[in-house]
């Protein structure tokens, strides 16, 4: 596989007056609908992207022309899942500090009582994944069309996404890790149809959330 400068980024986010304690920085989950491998391929431990999933990968890099107020970090497209590291930041670049709402019911293993945080000026979370599920069935049903991609049933996605709110460094540091290790884990792979034994081990997914 050619060596992709910005798929193979390594370093870290650093971006001024971040702090990992309050919300900014989220873990994302998309999975397609019925878990159809319509994205490519893991070869070797590499994930191998065919047409539909360059496309991702390509709507997914420009997110932040669409939504200024947002930077990507590490992310994977895998052949029927796809996860990224999305910070949300103010509009002079910083990371937002603002502080999310307790919630009781929180998942004690995902960062207890953290939850996206509404503003009515910046797009939520929510309206970027959202967004990008829109866009991403509108270019796949094109490529269905004109370029006899495999078809879907009804939806490209399914309705939820999962998010995690990154609380620090280190935090950050094994999620990256997770999402540059995941072609190498496929066949363990929760999402994987093939695997009868699949768990999420290791997956900080968090809770699911719905775009719709």
């Amino acid at each position: 596989m050619k060596f992709d400068p910005f798929k193979h980024r390594r370093h870290s986010i650093r971006l001024k007056d971040y702090d990992y304690s309050r919300e900014g920085a989220y873990y994302v989950t998309t999975v397609a609908q019925n878990r159809l491998c319509l994205f490519g391929d893991v070869v070797n431990a590499e994930m191998i992207l065919n047409d539909a999933g360059e496309m991702l990968q390509s709507q997914w890099r420009a997110l932040p022309e669409r939504f200024p107020n947002i930077e990507l970090d590490e992310f994977v497209v895998m052949p029927n899942h796809f996860h990224g590291i999305v910070v949300m930041t103010d509009k002079t670049g910083r990371a937002t500090t603002r502080v999310a709402p307790t919630r009781s019911d929180a998942d004690i293993s995902v960062g207890a009582g953290l939850v996206p945080a509404q503003n009515d000026h910046d797009p939520v979370l929510g309206e970027i994944i959202g967004a990008w599920k829109s866009i991403t069935t509108d270019e796949y049903i094109r490529g269905v069309h004109e370029l006899n991609w495999e078809p879907f049933n009804r939806k490209l996605w399914q309705r939820n996404y999962w998010e995690y709110i990154i609380r620090d460094e280190k935090d950050l540091n094994r999620i990256r890790k997770y999402i540059i290790d995941n072609p190498a884990n496929w066949n363990a792979d929760a999402e994987n149809l093939k695997n009868a034994n699949a768990t999420r081990r290791g997956d900080p997914r968090g809770r699911p959330k719905t775009t719709e």
